[in-house]
Formats: C-alpha cells, structure tokens, sequence
C-alpha cells in the first residue's frame, strides 16, 4: 500500500489560529467537581485545584476554555457563583439532572484559568434568561469599576477587570433537549439584542452565535441562514458542534467519517457565504467549532445512573485506540479548515468525554490525549494544502475513501515543517513526503503511536508516542513505513 503527500511552502491554506487548539469544560458529572476541583485530595492547593491535571492540561497547550457550558449554561443563574462560598445557593441542575453546588464559581473559574496558562471563552445562558443576565454579567467581568457590578466584583476580590475577550451567545438553542429551546427567528432576535447591549458594555469583545447543534437536525442549514439574518452584523463567529460514534462497530467506516467532518465544515462555510452574499457585506464570519470528539460509549451507564447526586459518574467515556485515530483525522480535518476555522473546542477536558481522567489515585491519560498534544505542541504555523495521493476503500457509507490522512504545517520561526500522516489501513504504507522549492536538511523527529488493539483503552497507562526507525532523507523527499493503523508525526528542518 502507497501514499503520497506534496509540500509547497507557497501553496498555503492559512496560518493555524492558536484558539483551534480548545476544549471545554462544563458543570456536568465529574467535569469541575472531582475533576479540576476537589479541595479535599492530597494533589490539591490551596484553592482546591487538583495540580496533577493543571500539570496535563499544560501539556496538552488548551487555548481557550469555553465555560461553564454546554447544556448547564441554559439553566444557569450566574449571580449564583460569586461571593462567600457558604452564602452560595445549592441549586438543581435541570440539564443533567443533577445537584449544583455552586462552590466553583466564575472567580475560581477565572483562577484556575491563569493558574493553567489557558483564556476564558465565557458563554451566557440564553435559554432560561437573557439581555439583562449577560449586560450583567460583563459589567461584572470587564467593566473597571464604579458601578454596581463592577464593584462587586472587587469587593468578591478582583480588583482588575478580568477583560474576557470570547463570549458565546448561548448554546445549542435548535435543540429541544435545551432549557429554553427557540426556532431560529426567536433565537436570532434576542442573539442580535443580546450581542447589542454587550458590546455598548465593551466594544472588544468577539461574539459567537450558535449553530446547528447537529448535521442531522432537520433545520440544518436553514438555521444559520435565519439566524445569520439577525445577527451577521453583530457577531464575529458561528458555532458547529460535532461528535462521531462506531455503535455499528465497522472500524473503517467509522474511520471514513473524516470525510463526514470535512464536508459538514464545508457545508457551513457555503451558508456563511450565501449570506454574506446576499447581504452585500464586506465582512466575513468564521466558524468557533466549540464543541467535537467521539461520543457513545457512556451512554448505557449514563441511562442507568439515577438523578440527583452531586458530581455523578456521567459521559464517561473511556476510549479505545480506533477512538485515538478517529481523533487524529479530525484534528487534520480542522487543519485543513483552518482559514475559516478560528476557534476549536475538545469536548471536553476532564473526566467527561476527556482525555485526562481523574481517580483517587491520580490521573489516567486517554488514548485520544496524544494524537491532540502532538498537534496542539507542533501544529503551530501555516497549515499547507495537502496535495495527496493513496490507495482507496469503500466502506459501508463512504467511496474511495483514502487510507492516508495527512497534512504538513510550516513553522517559519524554527524553521521547521511538522506533517502528520494517519494510516487508516490494515497494511503498512510506503509514505513519501516530497518537499517543493524548499531544501530538507534533516530530520529532527519521527514518532508513531500505533501496534495496540483497537478496542484498547489505557487505563493501565501502557500507551504511548514511540519512535519510528524507518524514515529516511534524500533530496527532500521523506520517506517512510507507516505502521497499519498509526497515528504518524515527522518534523524537518527546511535550509537556511
């Protein structure tokens, strides 16, 4: 089996926003409690952060955090979270039917933000509230002080404004399973009011409006056209939620749902532009992918798991290593994308649907945590077109599908071109890499993950990024054995 993957540093798709590399983190099951916060384990500091998942977290380089939903946020009172700890309310989380404490709040958020090295991409319940709740909540946040919001904020202990850049106008608002679910022209009227008396608060701020929470949802595509109506002035970003399950258990078509997430993107970027067209406007709306990853494995037990508890064992999928090169190709997907694609949230980050799990013990790192950190640390850049050539399949939903993934990303600072290369087949693949117009003048890294079951999980921590020995370089062509159903990273050094 064969592949082939043409670099051109001049044939450039666009330089890779670094927010592409995000997740989310929301009040649901053991996300914050139990999960980044839990002031009673020994691995705890002072504020109740567990150090041993800030520590995977940084390796991980997240960007933005999108907080504190997700489904919670339509339900949510954000007054709830602030001030004396003992005076805040316990209150009943409708969304996932579950208790909230309210004891991680906007301030600890804002802290453990910093602490982490990651920014705030804040989202305001437009579900059960609206204009009033967020004009509030970013005088409270961003306005420096002599107001009544703004000086509560000081005197609950932040005297600086916390200048929160990234704002989503609710979530998810097309679904019925949402606390507050509009069509999309009640949805787009108060998106437009709401974005309008935000920025009166701070012009600065980018706002995201909500997409279609599903490619299947029967106002797909007509959502954002009406919702784009109202609001394509006021708004900087459309949100695309995405998730992908192999319930049938058939691996390569579960692999070719890549092809699936290619042209969903695409298929948003037309609306984008239908609109834009017709507006006659001069300005362009990128997309904030804010929520994406594989989702199914936790669905029984979640079924099954009775309502009311705090912090309960909810989403908790652990994943196997078809999951880790489903992932992988994702991640090439948004880097193909990248010129529309500004902003990208793995959801989520800890112990739900997460690549870092937390026990009493410790952390456990999930398959799908190295395919992201490879590409968050070194798909930094310009991403390339990937003019690529390789053997095909056909799977149950897919044609042609082709057994190599791949993408090439150039770092003009080091000076460096770091490709990622995915093998979906079962037989190794002679890979070439030929580099145009630019001299290779050695290889600085060549790592694989692959050799492990497809239904491997890693809870015993056995996996992990391993050298790969069968790479050569002559005249700027790299060529390489990819293992079958391997996850590939190859970094060069381009000549002065």
């Amino acid at each position: 089996m064969k592949g082939k993957l043409t670099v051109d540093l001049s044939n450039q798709i666009s330089t890779i926003d670094n927010r592409i590399y995000s997740a989310l983190i929301e009040h649901l099951g053991r996300g914050v409690y139990d999960g980044l916060y839990n002031p009673d384990h020994p691995k705890s500091d002072d504020n109740g952060f567990r150090q041993d998942v800030v520590k995977a977290v940084k390796d991980l380089n997240i960007d933005l955090i999108r907080y504190p939903g997700g489904n919670f946020v339509s339900g949510f009172n954000w007054e709830d979270s602030i001030g004396p700890k003992d005076k805040r309310p316990t209150r009943l989380d409708l969304a996932w039917r579950s208790i909230e404490t309210n004891q991680f709040g906007l301030h600890e958020f804002m802290k453990w933000t910093s602490q982490t090295g990651t920014r705030p991409d804040m989202a305001v319940n437009l579900g059960s509230r609206g204009i009033d709740a967020a004009r509030n909540l970013i005088e409270y946040c961003n306005f420096p002080g002599g107001t009544y919001w703004s000086d509560l904020r000081k005197k609950n202990g932040a005297k600086d404004p916390f200048k929160i850049k990234t704002w989503c106008l609710g979530n998810e608002m097309d679904g019925d399973w949402q606390i507050g679910h509009k069509t999309a022209a009640e949805y787009g009227r108060l998106a437009h009011e709401t974005a309008k008396v935000m920025r009166l608060v701070d012009p600065d701020i980018d706002l995201v409006v909500s997409g279609s929470s599903t490619r299947e949802m029967a106002t797909f595509g007509s959502w954002e056209e009406t919702v784009l109506d109202h609001t394509y002035d006021d708004v900087d970003y459309l949100s695309l939620h995405r998730y992908y399950d192999n319930e049938e258990n058939n691996l390569h078509n579960f692999l070719a749902k890549s092809i699936d997430f290619d042209e969903f993107i695409s298929g948003i970027v037309a609306v984008c532009d239908a609109v834009k067209a017709r507006k006659h406007s001069n300005k362009t709306i990128n997309l904030a992918l804010d929520e994406w990853n594989v989702w199914y494995h936790s669905h029984k037990q979640d079924d099954e798991t009775a309502p009311w508890q705090n912090a309960p064992h909810l989403l908790e999928d652990h994943y196997n290593f078809e999951d880790a090169l489903m992932v992988g190709s994702m991640l090439i997907t948004l880097l193909k994308h990248a010129d529309r694609v500004k902003i990208a949230c793995l959801a989520q980050l800890v112990n739900v649907i997460a690549p870092i799990m937390t026990d009493d013990q410790g952390i456990w790192l999930q398959s799908i945590f190295f395919p992201f950190m490879q590409v968050s640390k070194y798909g930094r850049g310009i991403a390339l077109v990937p003019r690529q050539t390789s053997d095909t399949y056909d799977s149950k939903d897919f044609k042609a599908v082709p057994y190599l993934d791949s993408l090439a990303v150039f770092n003009s600072e080091e000076k460096e071109i770091v490709i990622f290369a995915e093998n979906k087949g079962e037989q190794p693949m002679d890979f070439q890499t030929e580099i145009q117009d630019s001299q290779v003048s050695d290889i600085i890294e060549a790592t694989q993950f692959c050799g492990y079951d497809i239904k491997q999980t890693n809870e015993d921590q056995q996996m992990s990024i391993q050298a790969n020995n069968k790479v050569s370089l002559s005249d700027s062509k790299i060529t390489a054995t990819l293992q079958p159903l391997s996850w590939n990273m190859f970094r060069v050094k381009i000549a002065e």
